[in-house]
């Protein structure tokens, strides 16, 4: 989860490092630090907390240097302090890393029979001592970090820099993403492009087990076996403009109100210039030979593929397992070979997802991804990988990604029920109508900020909430109390309504929130039974529904939200906005800090 950035560069380093990890903060925030060479001297800044800390550090204590490494920390090994921080250096090595190093213990203890000691309680220490011990003994920087390399165990991405050495860098990758950056004389190193992008849109992706040799003029990689490999420069396209706040005081509601735009523009790239099929870039499916479904994720990629289960199994007709990707390769799932296997990541990178799908491969007929991140593990690793076109995300909490996630889920399910015979030419046409709708109901959802904003202020005050709702809007209720929980620390739990009387309805009083999801659809009037016995004992019921459902349902509702009206095929996707509303104004009225909420990092790499 931390991120990572290495400059080999012409100019002073120091102020290029820390910029780069301004991009690469969403991947870390409890500390940060960079290590330079200037005149051969290796040297080091560190400092507890954000970034910010770290740039005032270096405002009274400058580190020269036009080679560097930086860092920004979310805390595995060892607490988020300034001894734990990065970069990690012993005697010549200086060394930052993402991830986790299994046999550190071990390796600690042999170590020591060296007569060295450890300042840190971090795995990462021992990359650097163990470095240091093979340097001492003659071993060159390169042929050092050769040895380390294959006595460690675990997730790593790092990037080493060297006492002496002003013109030397070497990265490696096992689990974790790295990428090359080339410029003009100039070389640079990060844990993905954005780092990169002011600098550079020339990039090399390193592959699993791979390790890369840098100079300013010459780049050299080897696989896990040793050999030299060639690995292809790709050109890359970051709007710079995705990465700044363009007005809005968090990168959340930037992204909340970006939705429109990036959904017409991933609705748009799948159906073409007719609008009226199904076309998957990159490949076809052929979902008639597919016997099940099996979809794997993490967090609010789990959410999406529950939703997905739905539509998936109502209009296609084809059986869908949802499994949460930490556990799934534990309970050694009986996977059949006509079956697609399909694994949901935003950035995917996440490890724990990455692994279910190498776990699967082999076994499943097709392993399929839904990505926004084409050169990630996961979509290289694929049968087929499909885009969902979000552009960049900086808030740690999913918005934009979620409902591309959905849309191109859905879009999935549309193809399948086509294929499968389960809707004619017709039908499928008026469901792509309903789903380019989507677009222009959400503009109208955002019309409703005022509102939502109001209520959010109110449950603000509560210690905890529930969110309700049946069918598809179930999932959606796990994804609202996620969202509340995740940045104003409120919390919260989402329940399928008729599981109320089965335990929740417990914890219902006069002081709690209970957010009701309720479209008009086939279920409303069961939903709203649920929300009566709330009502009945006291519990402070927010509505969200449309016009027609306001109408029935709405005498003794603590609030009301209003929707536009919508097809209840794309309600899951319309409905998440309130909810993100709901939890981004609840955050800002209780003063949390939305966009890197505590303890929370982006991109989950780490087991």
């Amino acid at each position: 989860m931390c991120g990572i950035v290495g400059v080999l560069g012409k100019h002073e380093v120091a102020p290029i490092l820390v910029e780069s990890l301004k991009r690469l903060e969403y991947r870390g925030y409890d500390s940060a630090g960079i290590a330079t060479v200037n005149n051969g001297v290796l040297d080091r800044r560190r400092a507890v907390g954000k970034l910010v800390n770290l740039s005032d550090l270096l405002v009274h204590e400058p580190l020269a240097g036009k080679s560097g490494v930086g860092h920004t920390r979310w805390a595995t090994h060892g607490a988020p302090n300034a001894s734990n921080a990065h970069p990690h250096q012993s005697g010549p090595v200086a060394v930052v890393h993402n991830g986790i190093i299994e046999n550190f213990k071990e390796l600690r203890a042999e170590i020591q029979q060296h007569g060295l000691s450890f300042e840190t309680d971090t795995d990462t220490e021992t990359i650097a001592l163990l470095t240091r011990v093979h340097m001492d003994q003659g071993d060159s920087p390169a042929e050092a970090t050769r040895k380390t390399l294959s006595r460690l165990e675990g997730a790593f991405a790092l990037c080493f820099l060297f006492h002496g050495e002003d013109d030397l860098m070497i990265a490696a990758r096992k689990g974790s993403p790295l990428a090359i950056g080339h410029g003009e004389g100039e070389m640079y190193v990060g844990s993905d492009a954005i780092a990169l992008a002011p600098m550079t849109d020339q990039i090399t992706y390193l592959e699993e087990g791979d390790r890369a040799i840098l100079t300013r003029t010459s780049l050299e990689i080897f696989d896990r076996d040793g050999n030299r490999a060639n690995r292809e420069k790709k050109r890359i396209q970051i709007d710079k403009a995705q990465v700044e706040k363009g007005g809005h005081k968090h990168f959340m509601a930037k992204e909340i109100a970006e939705q429109p735009v990036v959904l017409a523009d991933a609705i748009a790239a799948y159906t073409g210039k007719t609008g009226d099929k199904v076309s998957l870039p990159g490949g076809d499916l052929d979902f008639t030979a597919c016997d099940r479904i099996t979809m794997v994720a993490c967090g609010t990629a789990f959410i999406a593929c529950q939703v997905a289960k739905y539509w998936f199994e109502q209009m296609a007709g084809l059986p869908v397992e949802v499994d949460i990707a930490s556990e799934y390769r534990y309970r050694d799932p009986v996977i059949s070979d006509k079956s697609f296997a399909l694994f949901v990541s935003q950035s995917g990178e996440t490890a724990d997802t990455l692994a279910a799908l190498r776990h699967s491969e082999g076994k499943a007929a097709k392993i399929l991804s839904v990505v926004n991140v084409a050169e990630s593990s996961i979509a290289r690793e694929s049968d087929l990988a499909l885009p969902i076109l979000a552009g960049t995300e900086i808030g740690v909490a999913s918005t934009k990604a979620f409902t591309c996630q959905l849309t191109v889920l859905a879009l999935l399910a549309l193809k399948a029920a086509h294929q499968r015979g389960r809707l004619d030419e017709v039908e499928l046409a008026e469901k792509l109508g309903h789903l380019r709708n989507v677009p222009g109901l959400i503009n109208q959802a955002l019309a409703m900020e005022p509102v939502i904003k109001s209520v959010a202020r109110k449950i603000a005050t509560a210690k905890d909430a529930i969110y309700l709702g049946r069918g598809p809007m179930y999932p959606l209720a796990m994804e609202g109390a996620l969202k509340l929980k995740e940045i104003s620390y409120i919390h919260a739990e989402g329940y399928a309504s008729g599981e109320l009387k089965h335990g929740p309805i417990a914890l219902i009083d006069r002081n709690m929130p209970v957010v009701v999801i309720a479209p008009m659809d086939a279920l409303f009037d069961k939903t709203v039974s649920n929300m009566q016995e709330v009502m009945a004992r006291g519990g402070k019921v927010v509505l969200l529904t449309d016009n027609e459902g306001a109408k029935q349902a709405s005498d003794g509702v603590w609030e009301g939200i209003i929707m536009p009206s919508c097809d209840p095929f794309i309600a899951p996707i319309l409905y998440a906005v309130p909810a993100q509303l709901l939890s981004y104004h609840a955050a800002v009225a209780k003063g949390t800090d939305v966009d890197q909420p505590r303890n929370l990092a982006k991109s989950v790499t780490v087991e």
